[in-house]
């Protein structure tokens, strides 16, 4: 039995039984048609001999005519052995038979016109068709008298016997036909698709690059082979990061690990006082605490990545927040001779403290890579009926173009000799966890530099 799991039997199915309704529909009408050109050839013969009949009935003008009518119509339908004609006169006497009549019994009992449609009837183990219609003689006076005409049809029953026998043999190698025809198509069709499951059997982590030619596959699969190549890119493009992810991962954790055992390992060389030893747990706690944030923020990110942070809705005044961050920074602004300055007001609804730890990352970066002198600038606008927009610019070292798509990647720096600190953005999580809040409360950040400014912007919908 065909499994109608498999698109190629589907197909087959479904196109092997349109053709058989095409065929068996064909066929019935082949036949209809046959049947009826026979019943018109038939009624076309009659109403020819009945002319005849009328003809020769036309011609009688006396009495003394009638008794040349037998031998006018054996001469008239000679060569006609099938057909059988009798005429009846208005005293029911029987004016003409020939040698082979045979009528049915109603037949000759009612006169028909010959419009009327022939009657067909068995008798004697054959099938005949006629028709009974009345004639007129030049006898003033008389009445018409009755004509029935019968021809023997048998040869056309034998004939449609035949007929119908090798059209429905022909109707059944067509079915047959069909069906193989359609497994072929089909399966030939779906050439394509077989393709595409290859190569995707061969994607791995090392066949990533594969791809789908587009140009050699039907139309109707232009859209899922883009699709389908799309979604590699994705992947491929995921996969990448994860490993470089990985990668970054595992370097960043072996420095403080590293920290961790070569401190232990001295501590433990050997006898050292309440206050060294007191030293060496201080410095790594230090290395502990930075593995923790590390790994709150992947947790954070993890969770991001996940669609789980879902941030609180309430009224967050964007310039008391900058103000108060302002307050935090001040005197690491200080330290490095950068001025802090504010621009604008505006609010939006979203999560207070998540806003403020995405505004510290981007204040904290900005304050760090402003040159001495110089300004960090805040700049509010809430002009737009639909969203607030915040920009933090400051003046420094312009950020290459070829850098600024992977500003936001996980552990990535641009400077990757910078000093660490101990902020989430020394780490190269900073922009990371600040994009992952931005987005979380519908937002975008972009960035852009230029001649020395460098300028992160953040868009939020006000509702």
């Amino acid at each position: 039995m065909i499994s109608l799991k498999s698109i190629t039997s589907r197909l087959t199915l479904f196109f092997a039984t349109a053709s058989t309704f095409v065929l068996l529909v064909v066929g019935l009408l082949i036949g209809t048609l046959v049947q009826s050109h026979f019943e018109e050839q038939d009624l076309m013969e009659i109403n020819g001999k009945l002319k005849l009949v009328r003809h020769v009935l036309a011609k009688v003008h006396t009495p003394a005519d009638l008794i040349t009518v037998p031998q006018h119509l054996t001469d008239a339908l000679i060569g006609h052995p099938d057909l059988s004609v009798a005429v009846i006169g208005p005293d029911h006497r029987v004016l003409f038979t020939t040698s082979n009549t045979t009528f049915a019994t109603h037949l000759l009992k009612q006169a028909r016109s010959p419009d009327t449609k022939l009657v067909m009837w068995e008798q004697g183990g054959e099938i005949y068709r006629g028709l009974s219609a009345t004639a007129t003689t030049g006898i003033a006076g008389l009445p018409p008298t009755t004509v029935a005409l019968a021809i023997n049809i048998e040869h056309h029953r034998t004939f449609m016997k035949v007929f119908h026998h090798n059209l429905w043999l022909a109707i059944a190698a067509g079915i047959l036909l069909t069906i193989v025809l359609g497994w072929f198509s089909a399966r030939r069709g779906l050439t394509p698709v077989r393709k595409m499951a290859e190569v995707a059997k061969g994607i791995s982590a090392n066949h990533l690059s594969d791809r789908l030619s587009s140009s050699t596959v039907p139309t109707e699969l232009v859209n899922l082979v883009i699709a389908f190549n799309e979604m590699l890119t994705r992947l491929e493009s995921s996969f990448h990061r994860l490993s470089d992810f990985s990668s970054d991962l595992a370097h960043e954790l072996r420095t403080p690990i590293s920290n961790l055992m070569t401190q232990t390992q001295v501590a433990l060389s050997k006898e050292r006082s309440a206050d060294e030893y007191r030293e060496v747990l201080y410095s790594n706690l230090e290395e502990y605490e930075r593995l923790a944030r590390m790994i709150a923020d992947m947790l954070f990110l993890a969770k991001a990545d996940n669609g789980l942070i879902i941030p609180s809705s309430e009224v967050v005044d964007l310039a008391t927040e900058v103000r108060e961050l302002f307050g935090f920074y001040e005197a690491i602004a200080d330290e490095q001779g950068v001025n802090l300055v504010l621009a604008g007001e505006g609010t939006v609804k979203g999560d207070k403290l998540m806003l403020r730890r995405a505004l510290s990352n981007l204040l904290s970066n900005a304050i760090r890579h402003t040159v001495r002198g110089r300004s960090v600038k805040v700049l509010i606008d809430q002009s737009k009926p639909k969203e607030t927009s915040l920009a933090i610019e400051n003046f420094g070292e312009t950020i290459g173009k070829e850098y600024l798509p992977r500003l936001f990647d996980r552990f990535y720096r641009v400077d990757p000799s910078r000093q660490k600190v101990s902020d989430g953005a020394g780490l190269g999580l900073g922009l990371a966890i600040t994009k992952s809040i931005i987005e979380a409360h519908q937002g975008k950040i972009q960035v852009l530099s230029l001649n020395g400014s460098t300028r992160f912007e953040i868009t939020i919908p006000n509702g």
